[in-house]
Protein backbone atom coordinates (compact mmCIF):
# COMPACT_ATOMS: atom_id res chain seq x y z
CA UNK A 1 0.00 0.00 0.00
CA UNK A 2 1.26 3.45 -0.91
CA UNK A 3 0.08 6.52 0.95
CA UNK A 4 -2.71 6.89 3.44
CA UNK A 5 -5.79 4.68 3.20
CA UNK A 6 -8.99 6.70 2.88
CA UNK A 7 -12.33 5.58 4.31
CA UNK A 8 -15.61 6.06 2.46
CA UNK A 9 -19.25 5.14 2.84
CA UNK A 10 -19.37 3.74 -0.70
CA UNK A 11 -16.75 2.54 -3.17
CA UNK A 12 -18.06 2.26 -6.74
CA UNK A 13 -15.87 0.10 -8.95
CA UNK A 14 -16.06 1.00 -12.63
CA UNK A 15 -15.69 4.17 -14.67
CA UNK A 16 -18.73 4.12 -16.96
CA UNK A 17 -22.10 5.84 -16.99
CA UNK A 18 -23.55 3.34 -14.49
CA UNK A 19 -20.81 4.08 -11.93
CA UNK A 20 -21.08 7.83 -12.46
CA UNK A 21 -24.88 7.76 -12.12
CA UNK A 22 -24.51 5.90 -8.84
CA UNK A 23 -22.12 8.63 -7.71
CA UNK A 24 -24.70 11.31 -8.50
CA UNK A 25 -27.24 9.67 -6.20
CA UNK A 26 -24.63 8.99 -3.52
CA UNK A 27 -23.82 12.69 -3.60
CA UNK A 28 -27.46 13.65 -3.25
CA UNK A 29 -27.74 11.41 -0.19
CA UNK A 30 -24.54 12.82 1.37
CA UNK A 31 -22.72 9.50 1.18
CA UNK A 32 -18.96 9.88 1.08
CA UNK A 33 -18.11 8.16 -2.18
CA UNK A 34 -15.17 7.15 -4.33
CA UNK A 35 -15.48 6.02 -7.96
CA UNK A 36 -12.57 3.83 -9.06
CA UNK A 37 -12.13 2.98 -12.73
CA UNK A 38 -9.29 2.15 -15.08
CA UNK A 39 -10.70 4.42 -17.79
CA UNK A 40 -13.36 7.09 -17.88
CA UNK A 41 -16.51 6.35 -19.83
CA UNK A 42 -16.45 2.58 -20.23
CA UNK A 43 -17.96 0.85 -23.26
CA UNK A 44 -20.63 3.52 -23.86
CA UNK A 45 -17.93 6.13 -24.49
CA UNK A 46 -16.87 4.08 -27.51
CA UNK A 47 -20.39 4.13 -28.98
CA UNK A 48 -20.90 6.56 -31.84
CA UNK A 49 -24.57 7.55 -31.55
CA UNK A 50 -27.01 6.88 -28.69
CA UNK A 51 -30.69 7.34 -29.55
CA UNK A 52 -32.42 5.29 -26.86
CA UNK A 53 -31.52 7.26 -23.73
CA UNK A 54 -34.52 9.33 -22.54
CA UNK A 55 -34.08 13.07 -22.86
CA UNK A 56 -31.61 12.89 -25.76
CA UNK A 57 -32.95 12.37 -29.26
CA UNK A 58 -29.41 11.74 -30.46
CA UNK A 59 -26.11 12.10 -28.64
CA UNK A 60 -22.65 10.55 -28.86
CA UNK A 61 -21.69 7.97 -26.27
CA UNK A 62 -18.83 10.10 -24.96
CA UNK A 63 -21.10 13.16 -24.94
CA UNK A 64 -23.66 11.41 -22.73
CA UNK A 65 -20.98 10.01 -20.44
CA UNK A 66 -19.35 13.42 -20.03
CA UNK A 67 -22.67 14.97 -19.04
CA UNK A 68 -23.12 12.40 -16.27
CA UNK A 69 -19.47 12.84 -15.21
CA UNK A 70 -20.00 16.59 -14.94
CA UNK A 71 -23.12 15.95 -12.85
CA UNK A 72 -21.24 13.55 -10.54
CA UNK A 73 -18.53 16.17 -10.00
CA UNK A 74 -21.09 18.61 -8.65
CA UNK A 75 -21.04 16.62 -5.42
CA UNK A 76 -18.21 15.80 -3.05
CA UNK A 77 -17.31 12.61 -4.88
CA UNK A 78 -13.76 11.42 -5.39
CA UNK A 79 -13.04 10.20 -8.93
CA UNK A 80 -9.93 8.00 -8.93
CA UNK A 81 -8.43 6.56 -12.10
CA UNK A 82 -6.70 3.26 -11.49
CA UNK A 83 -6.95 -0.50 -11.84
CA UNK A 84 -8.51 -2.35 -8.91
CA UNK A 85 -6.33 -5.35 -8.12
CA UNK A 86 -8.31 -6.89 -5.27
CA UNK A 87 -11.27 -6.37 -2.96
CA UNK A 88 -11.25 -7.86 0.54
CA UNK A 89 -13.50 -7.59 3.57
CA UNK A 90 -13.24 -8.14 7.32
CA UNK A 91 -15.40 -9.32 10.20
CA UNK A 92 -16.72 -5.79 10.72
CA UNK A 93 -18.15 -5.77 7.19
CA UNK A 94 -15.67 -3.17 6.02
CA UNK A 95 -14.24 -3.53 2.52
CA UNK A 96 -10.77 -2.73 1.29
CA UNK A 97 -10.31 -1.86 -2.38
CA UNK A 98 -6.70 -2.22 -3.46
CA UNK A 99 -5.09 -0.44 -6.41
CA UNK A 100 -1.43 -0.12 -7.32
CA UNK A 101 -1.24 3.46 -6.08
CA UNK A 102 -3.69 3.55 -3.19
CA UNK A 103 -6.05 1.55 -0.98
CA UNK A 104 -9.58 2.60 -0.04
CA UNK A 105 -11.84 1.44 2.79
CA UNK A 106 -15.61 1.47 2.31
CA UNK A 107 -18.71 0.37 4.17
CA UNK A 108 -20.42 -0.75 0.96
CA UNK A 109 -19.36 -1.71 -2.56
CA UNK A 110 -21.10 -1.30 -5.90
CA UNK A 111 -19.68 -3.43 -8.70
CA UNK A 112 -20.38 -1.58 -11.95
CA UNK A 113 -17.45 -3.10 -13.77
CA UNK A 114 -19.35 -3.72 -16.99
CA UNK A 115 -18.09 -6.14 -19.60
CA UNK A 116 -15.49 -6.60 -22.30
CA UNK A 117 -15.95 -7.57 -25.93
CA UNK A 118 -16.28 -11.28 -26.58
CA UNK A 119 -13.73 -12.73 -29.00
CA UNK A 120 -14.79 -14.48 -32.18
CA UNK A 121 -12.44 -17.38 -31.45
CA UNK A 122 -11.27 -18.20 -34.97
CA UNK A 123 -7.78 -18.67 -36.44
CA UNK A 124 -6.17 -15.35 -37.30
CA UNK A 125 -8.15 -13.26 -34.79
CA UNK A 126 -5.38 -12.91 -32.23
CA UNK A 127 -2.66 -12.61 -34.85
CA UNK A 128 -4.35 -9.69 -36.60
CA UNK A 129 -5.83 -7.86 -33.62
CA UNK A 130 -5.27 -4.14 -34.29
CA UNK A 131 -3.93 -5.15 -37.70
CA UNK A 132 -7.34 -5.40 -39.31
CA UNK A 133 -9.27 -7.11 -36.51
CA UNK A 134 -11.07 -4.62 -34.27
CA UNK A 135 -13.84 -4.40 -31.67
CA UNK A 136 -14.81 -0.72 -31.91
CA UNK A 137 -15.89 0.97 -35.14
CA UNK A 138 -15.81 4.43 -33.58
CA UNK A 139 -12.19 3.88 -32.49
CA UNK A 140 -10.81 2.29 -35.65
CA UNK A 141 -13.33 2.74 -38.46
CA UNK A 142 -11.94 5.98 -39.95
CA UNK A 143 -8.74 4.13 -40.95
CA UNK A 144 -10.69 2.09 -43.52
CA UNK A 145 -11.77 4.80 -45.93
CA UNK A 146 -12.75 3.26 -49.29
CA UNK A 147 -11.91 -0.24 -47.98
CA UNK A 148 -13.87 -3.49 -47.66
CA UNK A 149 -14.86 -4.34 -44.09
CA UNK A 150 -16.82 -7.10 -42.40
CA UNK A 151 -18.93 -6.91 -39.24
CA UNK A 152 -19.70 -10.14 -37.39
CA UNK A 153 -22.79 -10.16 -35.21
CA UNK A 154 -26.54 -10.00 -35.56
CA UNK A 155 -27.61 -7.67 -32.76
CA UNK A 156 -28.46 -4.00 -32.74
CA UNK A 157 -24.94 -2.95 -31.81
CA UNK A 158 -23.47 -4.84 -34.78
CA UNK A 159 -25.84 -3.11 -37.19
CA UNK A 160 -25.01 0.28 -35.67
CA UNK A 161 -21.32 -0.51 -36.13
CA UNK A 162 -22.02 -1.27 -39.81
CA UNK A 163 -23.90 2.00 -40.24
CA UNK A 164 -20.99 3.93 -38.80
CA UNK A 165 -18.44 2.05 -40.91
CA UNK A 166 -20.44 2.82 -44.05
CA UNK A 167 -19.44 6.46 -43.59
CA UNK A 168 -15.86 5.46 -44.38
CA UNK A 169 -15.71 2.08 -46.09
CA UNK A 170 -16.47 1.28 -49.73
CA UNK A 171 -18.34 -1.92 -48.84
CA UNK A 172 -19.62 -3.28 -45.52
CA UNK A 173 -20.67 -6.90 -45.05
CA UNK A 174 -22.73 -7.82 -41.98
CA UNK A 175 -22.59 -11.51 -41.11
CA UNK A 176 -25.07 -12.92 -38.58
CA UNK A 177 -24.60 -16.44 -37.24
CA UNK A 178 -28.37 -16.92 -37.18
CA UNK A 179 -30.96 -14.15 -37.44
CA UNK A 180 -30.41 -10.41 -37.62
CA UNK A 181 -32.10 -8.85 -34.58
CA UNK A 182 -31.50 -5.08 -34.55
CA UNK A 183 -34.03 -2.47 -33.52
CA UNK A 184 -36.49 -1.93 -36.39
CA UNK A 185 -35.28 1.62 -37.09
CA UNK A 186 -31.70 0.42 -37.51
CA UNK A 187 -32.80 -2.49 -39.71
CA UNK A 188 -34.52 0.05 -41.97
CA UNK A 189 -31.42 2.23 -42.07
CA UNK A 190 -29.20 -0.72 -42.92
CA UNK A 191 -31.51 -1.99 -45.68
CA UNK A 192 -31.62 1.49 -47.19
CA UNK A 193 -27.83 1.83 -47.17
CA UNK A 194 -26.40 0.80 -50.56
CA UNK A 195 -22.94 0.22 -49.10
CA UNK A 196 -24.13 -2.47 -46.66
CA UNK A 197 -24.90 -6.08 -47.53
CA UNK A 198 -26.22 -8.36 -44.78
CA UNK A 199 -26.32 -12.16 -44.59
CA UNK A 200 -27.88 -14.55 -42.10
CA UNK A 201 -26.46 -17.94 -41.23
CA UNK A 202 -22.96 -16.94 -42.36
CA UNK A 203 -19.90 -17.09 -40.12
CA UNK A 204 -16.23 -16.30 -40.43
CA UNK A 205 -14.18 -19.48 -39.99
CA UNK A 206 -10.72 -17.96 -40.45
CA UNK A 207 -9.05 -14.57 -40.94
CA UNK A 208 -6.06 -14.52 -43.29
CA UNK A 209 -3.34 -12.10 -44.25
CA UNK A 210 0.39 -11.39 -44.13
CA UNK A 211 1.15 -8.30 -42.08
CA UNK A 212 -2.49 -7.18 -42.09
CA UNK A 213 -5.90 -8.72 -42.78
CA UNK A 214 -6.35 -9.57 -46.45
CA UNK A 215 -9.26 -12.03 -46.59
CA UNK A 216 -11.85 -13.99 -44.64
CA UNK A 217 -12.86 -17.64 -44.99
CA UNK A 218 -16.59 -18.19 -44.54
CA UNK A 219 -18.60 -21.29 -43.64
CA UNK A 220 -20.44 -21.08 -46.95
CA UNK A 221 -20.08 -19.44 -50.35
CA UNK A 222 -21.21 -15.90 -51.01
CA UNK A 223 -21.33 -15.88 -54.78
CA UNK A 224 -18.63 -18.05 -56.31
CA UNK A 225 -16.36 -18.50 -53.29
CA UNK A 226 -16.25 -18.77 -49.53
CA UNK A 227 -13.00 -16.78 -49.44
CA UNK A 228 -13.58 -13.03 -49.78
CA UNK A 229 -11.24 -10.07 -49.88
CA UNK A 230 -11.33 -8.07 -46.63
CA UNK A 231 -9.35 -5.14 -45.28
CA UNK A 232 -10.84 -5.35 -41.79
CA UNK A 233 -13.08 -7.41 -39.53
CA UNK A 234 -15.06 -5.75 -36.74
CA UNK A 235 -16.19 -8.25 -34.12
CA UNK A 236 -19.47 -7.67 -32.29
CA UNK A 237 -20.62 -11.02 -30.91
CA UNK A 238 -21.52 -10.06 -27.36
CA UNK A 239 -19.72 -9.29 -24.15
CA UNK A 240 -18.07 -11.08 -21.23
CA UNK A 241 -19.00 -9.74 -17.75
CA UNK A 242 -16.09 -8.40 -15.69
CA UNK A 243 -16.99 -10.13 -12.44
CA UNK A 244 -13.60 -11.56 -11.41
CA UNK A 245 -13.18 -9.10 -8.52
CA UNK A 246 -16.55 -10.06 -7.02
CA UNK A 247 -16.33 -13.85 -7.23
CA UNK A 248 -13.57 -14.34 -4.58
CA UNK A 249 -15.77 -12.45 -2.09
CA UNK A 250 -18.41 -15.16 -2.36
CA UNK A 251 -20.72 -13.16 -4.61
CA UNK A 252 -23.00 -15.52 -6.52
CA UNK A 253 -22.86 -15.50 -10.32
CA UNK A 254 -24.79 -17.41 -12.97
CA UNK A 255 -23.34 -19.80 -15.55
CA UNK A 256 -22.28 -16.82 -17.67
CA UNK A 257 -20.38 -15.32 -14.70
CA UNK A 258 -22.89 -12.47 -14.41
CA UNK A 259 -23.47 -11.21 -10.86
CA UNK A 260 -26.90 -12.21 -9.58
CA UNK A 261 -28.86 -9.30 -8.11
CA UNK A 262 -32.38 -8.87 -6.76
CA UNK A 263 -34.81 -6.06 -7.55
CA UNK A 264 -32.96 -3.77 -5.12
CA UNK A 265 -29.60 -4.44 -6.80
CA UNK A 266 -28.41 -6.47 -3.79
CA UNK A 267 -26.12 -9.48 -4.14
CA UNK A 268 -26.10 -12.43 -1.75
CA UNK A 269 -23.38 -10.70 0.34
CA UNK A 270 -24.43 -7.95 2.76
CA UNK A 271 -22.88 -4.65 1.75
CA UNK A 272 -22.18 -5.67 -1.84
CA UNK A 273 -24.33 -4.41 -4.71
CA UNK A 274 -24.04 -4.53 -8.49
CA UNK A 275 -25.45 -2.72 -11.51
CA UNK A 276 -25.12 -2.63 -15.27
CA UNK A 277 -23.69 -5.09 -17.79
CA UNK A 278 -21.88 -7.13 -15.12
CA UNK A 279 -25.22 -8.29 -13.67
CA UNK A 280 -27.68 -11.01 -14.74
CA UNK A 281 -30.23 -8.49 -16.01
CA UNK A 282 -31.36 -9.50 -19.50
CA UNK A 283 -31.63 -6.03 -21.00
CA UNK A 284 -28.10 -4.65 -21.37
CA UNK A 285 -28.79 -0.97 -21.91
CA UNK A 286 -27.29 2.16 -20.38
CA UNK A 287 -30.68 3.21 -19.04
CA UNK A 288 -31.37 -0.11 -17.30
CA UNK A 289 -27.90 -0.11 -15.76
CA UNK A 290 -28.42 3.42 -14.48
CA UNK A 291 -31.73 2.33 -12.93
CA UNK A 292 -29.99 -0.54 -11.16
CA UNK A 293 -27.33 1.87 -9.90
CA UNK A 294 -29.96 4.18 -8.42
CA UNK A 295 -31.66 1.26 -6.66
CA UNK A 296 -28.28 0.14 -5.31
CA UNK A 297 -27.62 3.56 -3.81
CA UNK A 298 -31.00 3.72 -2.07
CA UNK A 299 -30.45 0.20 -0.75
CA UNK A 300 -27.06 1.27 0.62
CA UNK A 301 -28.52 4.40 2.19
CA UNK A 302 -31.07 2.30 4.05
CA UNK A 303 -28.42 -0.26 5.02
CA UNK A 304 -26.00 2.32 6.43
CA UNK A 305 -28.75 4.06 8.38
CA UNK A 306 -29.64 0.80 10.08
CA UNK A 307 -26.18 -0.65 10.68
CA UNK A 308 -23.21 0.66 12.63
CA UNK A 309 -20.16 -0.19 10.55
CA UNK A 310 -16.60 0.65 11.56
CA UNK A 311 -13.94 0.85 8.88
CA UNK A 312 -10.25 0.70 9.64
CA UNK A 313 -7.08 -1.30 9.25
CA UNK A 314 -8.24 -4.64 10.61
CA UNK A 315 -7.64 -8.17 9.44
CA UNK A 316 -9.30 -9.16 6.17
CA UNK A 317 -10.68 -12.51 5.16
Amino acid sequence: MLGKTEAFDVAIIGGGIVSLSAAVYCGRLNLKTVVIGSESGGTLAKTNIVENYPGFISITGIGLTNKVLEHAKQYNNKIFQGVVEKVTWNRRSCFKVRTKKKDFHAKAIIFATGSKWRKLGVPGEEEFTNKGVHYCALCDGPVYKNKIVFVTGGGDSAVKEALLLSQFAKEVYVLARSKLKPEPINMQRMNANKKIKSFEGVQIKEIKGTKFVESVVLNKKLGESNVLKADAVFVDVGHVPLSTLAIPLGVKVNKNKEIIINKESKTNIIGIYAAGDVTDTKSKQAITGVGEAVKAVYSIYEYLNNEKILCGNVDER
